[in-house]
């Protein structure tokens, strides 16, 4: 994989940035460089971070069993 020109080298880099390109900067017109920047970070950070994602969904779940009318208060 060290190799100079190996298709394997930079695989996972350029799948994640077609993506990115695919999912966000493609369908978005940014008026400024600074926009554009902290749209990216927030598709980095919280969209496309797994374990993000897992402390949000986590926390949705508590908030859905605390907000969860019980069957006795109704």
């Amino acid at each position: 994989m060290s190799a100079v020109g190996h298709c394997g080298d930079n695989a996972a880099c350029e799948g994640f940035f077609g993506v990115l390109k695919r999912e966000r900067i493609h369908h978005r017109d940014y008026r400024t460089q600074d926009e554009a920047r902290s749209d990216i970070f927030d598709y980095i950070e919280r969209f496309h971070n797994p374990r993000m994602r897992r402390r949000v969904a986590t926390q949705d779940l508590k908030f859905s069993a605390v907000l969860k009318p019980s069957v006795e208060t109704g």
